[in-house]
């Protein structure tokens, strides 16, 4: 605390007899609440004592101002509803449009807080603008890339050269035929394998050993064009 927020404190003028029982009344109807000599004494910044306070709040429930009521060992006092004055039918009706417009507003504030809500939600996800600079640098990256790439085409060059072509189609020749001879064996020989035993026997003891038959993606390859009879890889489309 502030060496002037106490001096201000200080300098609250302690009330005594009917002004303080008056403070006390006058402020217990303000509020309207329940209270105990404690709070009213602190709410009052000192101006009537504790002691002064309680002996007050009592002597007001005695003669009716106040009512007291006691739960267990603490007493809180609050005004007599009886006393109070009613409210003119025009200043309800007055309070009840203040309280209407009031509530029109929150509602208003609270639509255009979800409204920021939402926006502040898209700002936040929308990427700044060095990271944007990244990505537009990391696009032009790809685009030269690209472009790279492109310009043999564009300039005519060949790709792969004649001898090149030539090896592929001697190496898929030689390779292609490899698999068939050796495909031919296996099948002979598990054939002279399996003669004895059942189709399912034959089918387990192939699962046991890890054999793999040829997919339905191999089939579809070799009635393919690539796998037709007289065909050579380098005489396919270049």
């Amino acid at each position: 605390m502030s060496a002037k927020t106490k001096a201000s404190e200080a300098k609250v003028a302690v009330l005594k007899g009917k002004e303080a029982e008056d403070c006390v009344l006058e402020y217990i109807r303000k509020m309207n609440r329940p209270f105990g000599a404690v709070d009213v004494s602190a709410n009052l910044k000192g101006a009537v004592p504790k002691a002064a306070t309680q002996k007050i709040m009592v002597a007001l429930a005695e003669r009716g101002d106040l009512v007291q009521k006691t739960y267990g060992k603490t007493t809180f006092f609050v005004a007599n509803q009886a006393s109070l004055e009613d409210m003119p039918s025009e200043k309800l009706a007055s309070l009840e449009a203040e309280v209407k417009r009031i509530d029109e507003e929150n509602k208003s504030l609270g639509a255009e807080v979800k409204s920021i809500g939402v926006e502040l939600a898209k700002l936040k996800n929308t990427p700044t603008d060095k990271e944007v600079a990244v990505e537009i640098e990391k696009a032009t990256a790809a685009v030269h890339k690209a472009h790279a790439h492109l310009e043999p085409l564009r300039a005519g060059t060949p790709l792969i050269s004649a001898e090149e072509t030539a090896q592929l189609d001697a190496d898929w020749t030689k390779w292609r035929n490899e698999w068939v001879r050796r495909r031919k064996i296996f099948k002979t020989l598990w054939s002279l394998a399996t003669d004895a035993l059942a189709p399912q026997e034959a089918t387990d003891l192939a699962e046991d050993l890890g054999i793999e038959y040829d997919t339905p993606e191999h089939g579809v390859l070799e009635r393919g064009e690539l796998c037709a009879a007289g065909s050579v890889l380098g005489k396919r489309h270049r």
